[in-house]
């Protein structure tokens, strides 16, 4: 069942969302105040979280900075601002969707159903290991949350590895099936670019994972089991 988390201080339209979301088979929280939307999401992790930019405390636009710094959980905004700009500053500002005051109660649900649909769609591109995640439709690398710049073929055979967590793989079959036969030079340069991946990923916590080299042997991209 996902859950999700409605931040609105107006009673009525806070009621209005609660039964029509549990009416569709969601959990849901209700939070009044911005200055107790953090800390409930961070409580409850929420898998979604529809959020009214017009708050006591902290105002919306604060509260989605704070949940985009610390999660990727889609955010729909709520508001009675129909200013086109309003719709910009929260899409830009890593909303997932805007719907206006006053709405209909489906059709918020089938935004939520839309918005979570893309959203886990998505999320299978990207696979995570602890403080790395690599996505591996963009062909994009973060390290705690911020981007990793790797050369096409650096990148090209971290991409191979992830996507065969704790396997061996030897020279010659990294370089068969990252860079193809085609490929003229050393088998060397595997080494070279493991050794540069390395120094790329040297934050990465060693309980998490490592790119271990099996003497003898060859390559694996290994994730610790916690």
């Amino acid at each position: 069942m996902s859950r999700v988390l409605i931040v609105e201080d107006e009673i009525a339209i806070g009621k209005v969302l609660n039964v029509y979301l549990k009416k569709a088979g969601f959990e849901t929280k209700i939070v009044m105040e911005g200055n107790q939307a953090i800390p409930m999401f961070q409580e409850w992790n929420p898998d979604l979280v529809l959020l009214d930019v017009m708050l006591p405390g902290i105002d919306g636009w604060q509260i989605l900075k704070e949940v985009r710094e610390k999660s990727k959980s889609p955010v729909i905004m709520l508001t009675a601002l129909g200013d086109v700009n309003y719709r910009l500053d929260g899409l830009n500002g890593g909303a997932d969707d805007y719907i206006t005051k006053p709405f209909i109660g489906d059709e918020v649900v089938a935004r939520v159903h839309a918005v979570l649909r893309r959203f886990h769609n998505n999320d299978k591109q990207m696979k995570s290991f602890g403080s790395l995640q690599i996505d591996h439709e963009a062909h994009r690398v973060f390290l705690n949350q911020e981007e990793i710049e790797l050369t096409p073929r650096d990148l090209a055979l971290l991409l191979f590895l992830s996507e065969h967590p704790n396997k061996t793989y030897t020279r010659d079959q990294l370089i068969e099936q990252v860079w193809g036969w085609d490929y003229e030079g050393s088998d060397r340069a595997v080494d070279l670019s493991i050794k540069r991946l390395r120094k790329s990923l040297k934050n990465w916590s060693f309980e998490e994972g490592e790119i271990k080299t099996l003497r003898g042997v060859g390559y694996q991209f290994r994730v610790h089991e916690k």
